[in-house]
């Protein structure tokens, strides 16, 4: 049950509606137990994962962990999801990627602001349903070539390829990757490969120990024994370094997250952003592309996470907490976040009863991060990369995708494919942009197909019109996409009809275009001298009409409720003109 103020009809979503939903049903001494074990757990997987989306974004390691720390425990504690575990994900790697090789770091963060206010703005309009308005299609779709994507950014790491770089072209970036193919590193591929093995083989064994740990320690532990014989291989350490307050050093800094506004962070030129109205003008499309992609992910993720534990989550509280997520990380260094649905899962999975799960998770990165920052400059850069080779996978859906080229209609199937192929080649905005129209001019012509007009009989319908009288029956909705083809049909009518009779009683609805031919037939009708009489309009539909300027006239137009109405008014207006 949310917390909501009523005010005029309207219900006012608050945040943090989860929490109260978790401490009405009783928060014991057991179930803090329970979110701890949960947090612990999910803060294990969250410090690996989170340096390694961080690091495909394009950003140092650290403001990965950021994320998970700040925006993890904000969302949690203002969602609308008791189980969401939000922190940065592999769904924004395709569009955060090109924010940083464009704006740099401080962009990235002026976009994730301005994303964080738009998604509190769609959860006070209440547009948390709005996920119900993505075809599967589409979803599919994306997230395929987005697991395409992200495992293309992992060759040279993972493959130990020298001087490239990457841009936000996919084509760009297969030639780049091709031309560098002779440089490759057989130290970099045998730690990749020996992390991948790991990865792949461990969870077979159901064991408690997360997998990307023990990916991660095996990694770091052949790159330990290469490095022994001599040969050294690119780490956390070697490829990122940091300055504060004076100190400097390489890795990861040992320090929580201080405050630092987002635009004194580097832009591109590593010189920090002047905001001004072009800068603004140029994140709005990234950021409303990263808000639309973070409530899908953060909405879908609620839904899967009330399928497994039979709860209901607050889909507008749950966006607002989204939002306060992504308002104040920035102001921590922290990235884009989002819900995760392996994280959240897992969550669930080791038995997490409230929010105080995610902010338990956010507290064991906190401290990774304190403590265990210079063990975590060993990582290789290659073992990283294996690690989000297994993401992409799985964020593929391969055998879903594969399932649906099968077993889909061909409409679904093209749009699919379409929307696949877009992201690989464009970006997740063009792709998602693309594909929901293509879904909706589908679901139009189908809709269209649905409405037609046919002709009656007088002995079918049980009443005895007179032959002046012709009888239509109009079935399905009256709309843009199909009021015009199913009026066509009642522009030709036999010589000496004087009353034309619609059954609209099988119309679910009509709107303005609807409305307008419906106008434009009356008054071709009644320069004939051929009335109009409409049956079975509801209530609502009849005042639609009415405001719309079509009026009752005698002899021309009129609304009745039945046919056995409509005959006898037909019988009197041609009665009266005889």
């Amino acid at each position: 049950m949310s917390r909501a103020h009523r005010s005029s009809g309207y219900v006012f979503p608050l945040p943090g509606s989860a929490l109260v939903s978790a401490w009405r049903e009783g928060y014991t001494l057991a179930r803090l137990k329970r979110d701890v074990m949960a947090g612990l757990t999910i803060g294990v997987v969250a410090v690996p994962l989170s340096m390694a989306l961080a690091i495909a974004t394009g950003v140092p390691p650290q403001h990965g962990l950021y994320t998970a720390i700040v925006a993890g425990a904000v969302i949690a504690l203002t969602g609308g999801s008791r189980f969401n575990i939000s922190g940065p994900t592999a769904a924004f790697v395709v569009i955060l990627f090109p924010i940083v090789a464009s704006h740099g770091l401080g962009g990235l963060l002026i976009a994730t602001l301005m994303a964080g206010a738009i998604l509190v703005a769609l959860g006070l309009s209440r547009l948390g349903s709005l996920i119900q308005y993505i075809p599967y299609p589409v979803i599919l779709g994306f997230t395929a070539g987005i697991g395409v994507v992200i495992a293309l950014l992992q060759l040279p790491d993972f493959l130990g390829l020298a001087g490239v770089e990457l841009g936000d072209s996919t084509l760009n970036n297969l030639v780049l990757i091709g031309r560098a193919l002779p440089s490759l590193s057989p130290a970099e591929i045998s730690v990749g490969v020996v992390t991948l093995a790991a990865l792949l083989i461990w969870p077979r064994l159901n064991t408690p120990i997360p997998a990307p740990l023990v990916g991660l320690a095996v990694g770091t532990l052949a790159a330990a024994l290469l490095l022994m014989s001599g040969v050294e291989v690119d780490t956390i350490a070697s490829r990122f370094s940091w300055e504060f307050e004076g100190e400097s050093g390489s890795g990861i800094p040992p320090f929580a997250p201080g405050f630092t506004a987002p635009w004194h962070f580097p832009g591109a030129d590593g010189n920090p952003l002047e905001i001004n109205f072009a800068l603004i003008q140029a994140l709005l499309g990234p950021a409303l592309a990263i808000a639309l992609l973070a409530a899908i992910e953060s909405l879908l993720c609620a839904v899967v996470a009330d399928g497994l534990t039979r709860t209901r989550h607050d889909p507008n509280a749950e966006l607002i907490g989204q939002g306060l997520g992504n308002l104040v990380v920035p102001f921590f260094g922290g990235i884009t976040a989002t819900a995760a649905l392996a994280r959240t899962a897992t969550n669930i999975k080791s038995g997490a009863f409230s929010p105080v799960a995610a902010v338990v998770h956010s507290v064991v990165v906190l401290l990774a991060v304190v403590a265990l920052a210079g063990v975590l400059g060993f990582v290789p850069m290659a073992a990283l990369a294996a690690l989000l080779f297994i993401i992409a996978w799985n964020m593929s859906e391969a055998r879903h995708f594969v399932h649906t080229l099968k077993s889909a209609p061909a409409s679904d199937v093209s749009v699919l494919v379409i929307c696949f192929a877009l992201t690989v080649i464009f970006d997740m905005v063009i792709a998602v942009a693309v594909g929901v129209g293509l879904a909706a001019a589908l679901f139009i012509r189908r809709m269209a197909q649905l409405t037609h007009t046919r002709r009656l009989a007088a002995p079918d319908t049980g009443e005895h019109f007179p032959p002046e009288v012709t009888l239509y029956k109009i079935t399905g909705p009256l709309f843009f996409g199909a009021a015009e083809k199913a009026i066509a049909t009642l522009r030709v009518i036999d010589h000496g009809v004087r009353v034309v009779v619609l059954d609209m009683r099988d119309v679910p609805s009509l709107d303005t275009t609807a409305m307008v031919a419906l106008e434009s037939l009356r008054r071709e009708l009644g320069e004939q001298g051929v009335g109009v009489i409409f049956v079975g309009l509801p209530p609502r539909m009849a005042l639609k009409i009415k405001r719309a300027g079509i009026k009752r006239e005698v002899g021309t137009l009129a609304v009745v409720s039945n046919l056995a109405h409509a005959e006898r008014m037909a019988r009197r207006w041609l009665g009266g003109s005889r």
